[in-house]
């Protein structure tokens, strides 16, 4: 029995051999190297681009950052005023942590002469390319006023301690908002004055509004998103933070609008305007891989992104009324998408009548170099870079003042 056996098992392992012959070899391998081709991670991609570029941008900056880019980032508190917040910030300060809006405020100046910028140029520019002086001339830079409403609480500066989850308090509004305390600053740059018609372009996810919605002075607030998805969670937000009669037609709307086309319905409107536009997220972009727009789908989307933003910026200057202001921010390191972003908005507001200053923002600088870690000798506005000892950012922030 077991010679047949042989025969039969020769046979078959022979005339398996005679089918692979005849079998093509890509039909034959497929299987095994469409499973077996290497994944190139779009994190990689990223980083890949970011050393290639930010090598050139930072300079020697460049490798402290990307060790701290690629390392946890510190996160802050923005205390909602609506909520029962009092015993929150006690045990918050109790934990170490610091209020640095209100310490800012009283242990620095609020206006003083600056230094001058790299290459001696003046950071003011009207909308045409020409230097627009600043009012007076004196040399100083414009007084800035930070909202004493506003409260964001850190942890010291190398203290990577986590927060706890907010509870809700017995409105069941929760006390406070993690965020990157760093995204604060843009709304500390607009300076909301009393009574004052805000609009919010880019509002989604929710963190800079709610900064907003802190001061407490804002006559009317205007919310808008183009995704629906964003806008459903900016809502969902607003509930979790903000009492439902604060949330009425006559004080606050939300919108799901293409915001480059804002200005048709409503120009010429508005006394504040915050551009916080979709950026590359270069955090984000570095350390996860979900939703990452350096993944090889989303090169086409990457590639508008500065054409989206400055189209965004423009909608966001002719939404502004005369004497108004606009903050033009986003979380990336990219020159392509801040200064000259700000560059060509500018331009184009210039060729059509529109007169603009780029107001200075030395003075928050100087307030805020105890907190954060700003990037030198930029050409057009302020720039946060991360640092192992205080991890915010990037956060870029241009501010921008319509004089006709």
């Amino acid at each position: 029995m077991s010679a047949p056996a042989f025969i039969n098992t020769a046979f078959l392992l022979r005339r398996i051999r005679d089918l692979r012959c005849l079998t093509p070899r890509r039909t034959r391998v497929k299987t095994k190297w469409a499973t077996s081709l290497p994944r190139y991670p779009a994190t990689n991609m990223a980083l890949q681009n970011f050393d290639a570029t930010y090598s050139l941008q930072l300079g020697r900056l460049w490798p402290s950052v990307r060790c701290s880019l690629l390392s946890e980032r510190k996160y802050g508190a923005l205390i909602n005023n609506f909520s029962d917040h009092q015993d929150v910030v006690s045990d918050l300060q109790d934990n170490g942590c610091l209020d640095f809006v209100s310490a800012t405020q009283r242990e620095a100046p609020i206006s003083s002469v600056g230094p001058e910028r790299g290459g001696g140029e003046s950071e003011d520019t009207a909308g045409g390319g020409e230097p627009q002086e600043s009012p007076g001339d004196t040399g100083e830079d414009p007084p800035l006023s930070l909202s004493p409403n506003i409260k964001c609480l850190v942890f010291p500066c190398g203290d990577i301690t986590r927060f706890k989850p907010s509870r809700p308090d017995g409105h069941r509004l929760l006390g406070y908002y993690l965020l990157d305390a760093a995204s604060v600053l843009p709304c500390l740059a607009l300076d909301v004055q009393e009574g004052h018609s805000v609009l919010d372009l880019c509002a989604a996810p929710g963190g800079k509004t709610l900064a907003l919605l802190q001061t407490q002075a804002i006559r009317f607030l205007s919310l808008n998103d183009s995704s629906v998805s964003r806008t459903s969670r900016l809502t969902r937000v607003l509930h979790a933070y903000v009492p439902k009669h604060l949330l009425a037609a006559d004080r606050l709307r939300v919108t799901s609008l293409d915001g480059r086309h804002w200005a048709e319905f409503e120009g010429n409107t508005y006394d504040r305007v915050l551009v916080d536009v979709p950026c590359s997220t270069d955090r984000h972009s570095a350390t996860e891989e979900d939703n990452n727009i350096f993944s090889k789908i989303r090169t086409g989307e990457r590639r508008r992104l500065p054409q989206l933003q400055m189209d965004l910026l423009l909608a966001g200057i002719k939404a502004v009324r005369p004497g108004g202001e606009v903050v033009y921010s986003t979380c990336t390191f990219s020159q392509l998408q801040n200064q000259y972003v700000v560059q060509q908005a500018l331009h184009l507001a210039g060729q059509e009548g529109i007169q603009l200053q780029v107001v200075s923002l030395q003075p928050l600088v100087r307030m805020l170099s105890g907190t954060f870690h700003f990037a030198p000798d930029l050409l057009l506005g302020e720039m946060v870079v991360p640092h192992l000892t205080a991890n915010f950012g990037p956060i870029y922030m241009c501010k921008l003042r319509r004089l006709c």
